[in-house]
């Protein structure tokens, strides 16, 4: 699944990228298990922090809000005022 879901994220349409979250959240029950049961620490803690970044996934495509054209703007203070 882990390969499916960085597939997933490298595409170019933002409605498949959504996704690639969704499925490395799904596999991640599977790596805990298997490394917990291996006694395999370090790849542990390399599973918790692609929990994170799958969480973060989660976060930024699916739950947090966005505008409804899908572009964010930011604005930049006037120039001179940079001290």
């Amino acid at each position: 699944m882990v390969p499916t879901a960085i597939w997933l994220s490298q595409s170019r349409s933002v409605r498949f990228q959504r996704w690639a979250c969704i499925v490395g959240l799904v596999s991640q029950p599977f790596w805990f298990l298997a490394t917990w049961d291996s006694w395999q620490w370090g790849v542990f803690v390399v599973a918790v922090v692609c929990l994170l970044a799958w969480l973060k996934g989660l976060r930024v495509l699916w739950l947090a809000p966005r505008p409804p054209d899908g572009v964010v703007t930011v604005a930049l203070p006037p120039k001179g005022r940079l001290k």
